[in-house]
This record gives C-alpha cells, sequence and structure tokens, in this order.
C-alpha cells in the first residue's frame, strides 16, 4: 500500500483508524509530540483486540495506522492488530522510530510483527538521527523494503526552511533510487517541543519560531479534513482529532469524543464519526482555529450554530462531496494545504510509475532522481503530515487547496454550501497541480512534531 493511497483517504470520514499502541519509546527526541520515553502507558491491548475484530467486510475502515510512542515495543500487538485486520481487508500501516535498527540486522520479533502490515514508515530527523544513525535506519528499511512491503519516510525539520530537509529528502532520494515515498514536516508547538527552544546538534539551545494556526489563526473558519478518521488514544478513548492536545485531554471535549474501546464498537465508532452533525461543519465549514474548535462548548450559540448547520437536510451530502473532491485531488494536493507546498510531491514517489506528474517544477529545485515525473524537489520547505491546522483553502486558496474549499464567501449565505468549491477550483486546480486525475489524498501519522502526524497546526500524519 503506497503512501500516496493512504493520505488520499485521509479527508473521508471513518476511511481510516489511527491507534496509539503505547506513550513508551526507547528514544527521547526532543521535540516529541506525545512526550514519549523510557516509561509511559500502554493501550489496553484486549481492548484494541476485541475493537478490531470487531471490523468485518461490510463495515470497516479502509487502514487501520498503528503508533505510538513506538508501537514496535509491543510487536506480537502489532502482529495480531494487523492480521485482525486483514481478515477483514483492512490494510495496516506501522510509523516506528527505527530504535531497532541500531541492533544490526531487523530482529525477527520485528519481521514478524510486520508479516501482516501493508505498509511501514519510518520516521527520520536530526533528532532521530542522534540515537538510530541515518546509516543504520537506512539499512533496516532496506530489509523491510526487500521484504516486500512497501515503505516511505516521514521526516522532520525544525522549521519550513531547515536545510536538514534538502540533504535528507535528497539522501533518502538517491539511496531507494525513488522508490520509497517521503512526508515532510516541521516540528511544531506540542509535547515536548512546546518551550520555545530545543536542543539542536553543535548548536545548543537554538530558538525554533514556531508555526501558528494557519489560516483559521487569522480568525477565518476553514474546513478541516483532520475531523475526518477516529484516533484510539492511550487510554483507549476514540477521538474525532489527532490534534494531541485533544488526543490528551481530559477531559475531552463532547463534541470530540467518539467513544471509548472497552465499550463501543467499530460500527458505532464510524456512525458517530460519519453522522455528527458538529463534525460535519466542521468538516466542511470550520468553526475557526483548532484552539477554538477544542473550545466549542464554552461558546453555546456557536456549537449550537454548528449543530443546526450539520443537521440540514443536505449536511451529509455536502461532507460527503468534499471528501470526494479532496480525496480526487490528490495526496500531494492535500499535503500542499496543510504544509508546505515544496515538498508536498515527494509523497507520490514510489519508483512504479515515472512520468506520474507531480505539477511542481523543475529545474534547479527538482533535487535528484531524473525523469521521475513528480518534479518537486528537495529544496527549502516541506509538505507536513496531512492535516495540520484547519487550513484547507478557503477563498482564493480554494482550487489550490485540493479543489476544495467554501468558495470566495465561504457562509452558508452565499447560495453555496460550505466546501463545495467550484468546477475551476476542483477541476482545472486537480489536474494542474496534481497532474494526475486519478491521483488521490493523509495518514495522520503521530510523528507530528516529533513523528508527523498529529499535530497539524499546533504540532506530525499518520500516522
Amino acid at each position: 500500500m503506497r503512501l500516496a493511497e493512504i493520505i488520499e483517504l485521509r479527508p473521508v470520514p471513518a476511511a481510516g483508524l489511527l491507534a496509539t499502541l503505547t506513550r513508551r519509546c526507547p528514544l527521547s527526541c526532543a521535540h516529541c509530540s506525545t512526550s514519549s520515553g523510557p516509561r509511559g502507558e500502554d493501550t489496553p491491548a484486549e481492548a484494541l483486540r476485541r475493537f478490531v475484530g470487531g471490523f468485518t467486510a461490510g463495515d470497516r475502515p479502509e487502514v487501520l495506522m498503528l503508533t505510538g510512542g513506538e508501537p514496535l515495543l509491543r510487536p506480537a500487538l502489532v502482529g495480531d492488530l494487523a492480521e485482525l485486520a486483514a481478515s477483514a481487508g483492512t490494510r495496516t500501516s506501522v510509523l516506528s522510530g527505527m530504535f531497532f535498527a541500531t541492533e544490526g540486522p531487523v530482529p525477527d520479533r520485528i519481521m514478524r510483527a510486520l508479516r501482516h502490515v501493508a505498509h511501514f514508515s519510518a520516521s527520520i530527523d536530526v533528532f532521530h538521527e542522534r540515537e538510530v544513525p541515518r546509516a543504520a535506519a537506512f539499512r533496516a528499511v532496506h530489509h523491510i523494503m526487500d521484504s516486500g512491503i512497501d515503505v516511505s519516510f516521514h521526516v522532520v525539520g525544525n522549521s519550513m526552511d531547515d536545510p536538514y530537509l534538502a540533504d535528507i529528502t535528497a539522501s533518502i532520494r538517491a539511496e531507494f533510487r525513488d522508490q520509497a515515498a517521503v512526508l515532510v514536516n516541521h516540528v511544531r508547538q506540542v509535547g515536548r517541543a512546546a518551550v520555545r527552544t530545543v536542543p539542536l546538534p553543535g548548536a545548543g539551545e537554538q530558538a525554533v519560531e514556531w508555526a501558528g494556526e494557519g489560516a483559521a489563526a487569522e480568525g477565518r473558519p476553514a474546513p478541516c479534513a483532520m475531523a475526518a478518521w477516529p484516533v484510539v488514544g492511550f487510554d483507549g478513548t476514540v477521538t474525532a482529532c489527532c490534534n494531541q492536545r485533544v488526543v490528551d485531554a481530559r477531559p475531552l471535549p463532547e463534541h470530540l469524543r467518539l467513544g471509548h474501546i472497552a465499550v463501543d464498537d467499530w460500527p458505532r465508532i464510524r456512525r458517530r464519526c460519519q453522522e455528527s452533525p458538529v463534525l460535519r461543519t466542521i468538516r466542511t465549514a470550520g468553526v475557526g482555529s483548532c484552539a477554538s474548535c477544542r473550545t466549542l462548548a464554552r461558546r453555546p450559540a456557536a456549537l449550537a450554530a454548528a449543530e443546526r448547520a450539520g443537521s440540514r437536510p443536505a449536511a451529509g451530502a455536502m461532507d460527503a462531496l468534499g471528501a470526494r473532491l479532496q480525496r480526487d485531488a490528490g495526496a500531494a494536493a492535500l499535503l500542499r494545504r496543510y504544509g508546505n507546498e515544496r515538498y508536498a510531491p515527494l509523497v507520490l514517489l514510489d519508483g512504479r510509475e515515472s512520468g506520474r506528474g507531480g505539477g511542481c517544477g523543475s529545474g534547479g529545485d527538482a533535487g535528484p532522481g531524473p525523469g521521475l515525473g513528480v518534479g518537486c524537489g528537495c529544496g527549502g520547505d516541506a509538505g507536513p503530515w496531512p492535516g495540520r491546522g484547519a487550513g484547507c483553502g478557503c477563498g482564493g486558496d480554494a482550487g489550490r487547496g485540493a479543489g476544495y474549499g467554501s468558495s470566495r464567501d465561504a457562509g452558508p449565505e452565499t447560495g453555496r454550501e460550505p466546501g463545495c468549491g467550484t468546477s475551476r477550483e476542483t477541476g482545472d486546480e486537480t489536474s494542474r497541480r496534481t497532474g494526475s486525475a486519478d491521483t488521490h489524498a493523509p495518514e495522520c501519522g503521530r510523528h507530528g512534531s516529533r513523528e508527523s502526524g498529529r499535530e497539524y497546526d499546533e504540532g506530525g500524519g499518520p500516522a
């Protein structure tokens, strides 16, 4: 399963399930979004097995993303969940910090865990490289790739224009001959990275300018594709948002709580995710920044308005249409919306189809890998893990934002339902930006600050 396939599904309600297996991790990266370390809670194993075992061929997510912490600290559980999911037709992706790469050959326990896994993503950045040398991580990924599993890399820089991003993406492309997709992100202010400074190799403490909350921080509501996949937290609580502040919040904002794996099964979680009026409004029109969304219950009038908007007769159809338009626009288009445009086409790398149009320029910025067709190169800035921020394009950004958005006026009173977009916004921009009508759009991996996954506007994919 290609990384682009997973990302294409990211805006589709309940098309994926993100499950954290543990907060533990043998690494102690300074920018970890989940504040993981040697100690931490484990998600209840039997509850996870029961929940995933409830998938059926007729009612299941398309993809199960396993993350942490470090999910492969629980290799038997990874193997069991992937096998259970596969029996129902769900494909599994695992995101790892590669701690085991320092052990020499990939340990048998890791390879056994990956037997039923369809995609493996390795997290790598300047912080990981302190503890897991690049050469060791590459060697381990080659071994996993040679076993027949699709692989990718999640890369994190300290800022959008961190020179490290150009170096590491060029290194990956050269080492893997453009056979491995790359998803690039930058550190967000969450978890251990919530402090204003982080220790950088050879530079002591260095201040980092954290990204804000994107377009929504300006007070302009924007559709949020990241309210589409249920997320299983460390205690088994299921949320509708992958922002780590939400995942860890107790009590959880009620409009973002979908249930608990100990008492709810997948069909019930799926229905709540797909049919919640408030979530429909968040996905199609937005309610402001992530902070505004988390505190929506403190504003009863705003919460009631979101409930009314998502209860309209056409709300379900508009939600489905918005998801389809984003999916059809492709993985790179979605990553352009939620991060840096320049690296987004690297998500299309896999060596299977040379000439796949990525729509970005070539020449000096194109980076290694002639004849690739994605054309973006490894220069300056990074496309992130799907879903940072509420920043799907509104107004002038709607076409660039995967052909989805709220048109220029965005609100429900304009005569255009929020999130619909126009044919110009969906068609021209889809073909021009993605270069392929059949490429689709993230995984919400968890290495957000650290792993690229969760903290979309405030700090990493997946998973």
